[in-house]
């Protein structure tokens, strides 16, 4: 079974099915079809199959082209219908793998997704989970439903761990250039899970097992956590000395060896950063491992947002105004530049707090019309044009997310005041603020 299957992907004959169709899905989707595998889109979303069918992306950095070319292309099809994952020869899972409000690892939508599947799977299949989540989810939640569904792993199912490693709207890495780790269950199910990517991914990374897998995501993320809270709270410690930490770090960041810059800002946000380090936590304590390291960054960065509102305070009081009643307008609040995605914005968490203080919060970003409802946040909010009209109506900007297509020469000559947690204009202490 493995030989004929890892044949049959090697001739880019096999049906390749895609389970999530959102900001990590729809991109390996996309790259299958261009590849010229036939693939097999599934999601528990409704809305989601006929628009793909249609041509039409619902994620802003995904442009239309490719997705007509694919609703063009007979080898693509997208449904709601997982009865239908036993015409697939491989399927990846891509779904979510949030938090708990514990901070606990959610594993319902991959458990889900497992037993949605596990009726229609059938011999020489393979499965591989792209989701981010903590070392041994392979182990402790697919293989056990495999197994009892009858399946041998290794033998006639091969299960494969590869995460995701998306960087929305990064022009200068896509799908198939960024280098793909792939982990095995067993030495068989690597050698299959090398098939299933070899083909669309230029490089790839073979690991020794699904746990190594899933730890190098956690890792790559949690280095990232790590140092973002070091200059998040250098930033606190170069401001009472009255030093600009992002003139400092661009500095250090000409050292050529020894030196990787990260910069601060009024939170972490994204489907990763936030979240990953807390999945390792979690599963260290089942070991008897405290980790004091990675929450205490966790503590920094959460902290984050609390900063920034209590530095919108002061700067108000400087002008003898009060938060309380006072217009605020939040500038960017996708989690990242030039994307429309919101997930865990630090954006939502700081117009929750400044509502609360009794502020009066709209907000301006051209990537997100409508800020939309989450598990976390149900903001009925819409974004305002930016014009010199709308920007002289508030008391305070507040610089959440630096988008490329805002135009900061109208903010600097017309907002009244500015707080700038992203570095994006020099400080005065008159009328721009760091915080």
């Amino acid at each position: 079974m493995k030989d004929q299957l890892i044949a049959k992907l090697g001739r880019h004959e096999a049906t390749i099915g895609v389970v999530g169709l959102g900001y990590v899905g729809l991109p390996l989707v996309l790259r299958y079809v261009e590849s010229g595998y036939r693939v097999l889109g599934l999601d528990v979303d409704p809305k989601k199959p006929p628009r793909l069918l249609q041509g039409q992306s619902y994620i802003e950095h995904i442009t239309a082209t490719p997705l007509k070319a694919a609703a063009e292309d007979r080898r693509f099809d997208a449904t709601t219908d997982f009865s239908r994952a036993g015409e697939c020869d491989a399927i990846i899972l891509c779904v979510p793998t949030p938090l708990t409000r514990h901070r606990e690892p959610d594993m319902s939508y991959v458990i889900g997704s497992v037993e949605a599947l596990v009726p229609h799977l059938r011999a020489g299949q393979a499965l591989s989970l792209e989701s981010t989540t903590y070392p041994g989810t392979t182990r402790d939640h697919i293989f056990p439903r495999v197994t009892a569904a009858g399946f041998s792993p290794g033998e006639n199912l091969f299960l494969i761990y590869s995460p995701e490693r998306e960087d929305p709207a990064n022009p200068d890495f896509t799908t198939r250039t960024i280098p793909k780790v792939v982990g095995g269950f067993t030495p068989a199910c690597l050698e299959v899970g090398v098939a299933l990517y070899q083909g669309v991914i230029d490089r790839l990374v073979p690991v020794s097992s699904c746990e190594v897998a899933e730890m190098t995501k956690i890792l790559e993320n949690t280095y990232r956590a790590v140092n973002i809270a070091l200059v998040n709270e250098l930033k606190q410690v170069t401001e009472r000395m009255g030093i600009d930490v992002f003139e400092v770090i661009r500095a250090s960041a000409t050292k050529p060896f020894g030196f990787t810059p990260f910069f601060p800002g009024p939170g972490l946000g994204g489907h990763c950063i936030p979240i990953d380090p807390f999945y390792l936590t979690w599963k260290a304590r089942e070991y008897g491992v405290a980790t004091r390291f990675i929450e205490l960054a966790g503590e920094v960065n959460t902290a984050m947002p609390d900063y920034v509102v209590h530095k919108v305070g002061e700067v108000l009081n400087q002008s003898g105004m009060a938060l309380r009643g006072s217009r605020v307008m939040i500038l960017g609040v996708a989690y990242k530049k030039n994307v429309d995605d919101v997930r865990e914005t630090p954006a939502a968490v700081i117009i929750e707090r400044l509502t609360a203080l009794g502020a009066e919060v709209s907000y301006s970003d051209p990537h997100v019309p409508v800020f939309p409802h989450t598990r976390k946040h149900q903001l009925d909010l819409k974004s305002i044009p930016l014009s010199k009209e709308s920007l002289s109506a508030v008391d305070v900007v507040l610089l959440v997310t630096d988008h490329d297509r805002i135009d900061w020469d109208l903010v600097r000559n017309h907002a009244p005041r500015i707080v700038d947690p992203r570095g994006r204009f020099v400080p005065d202490g008159k009328k721009v603020f760091r915080a």
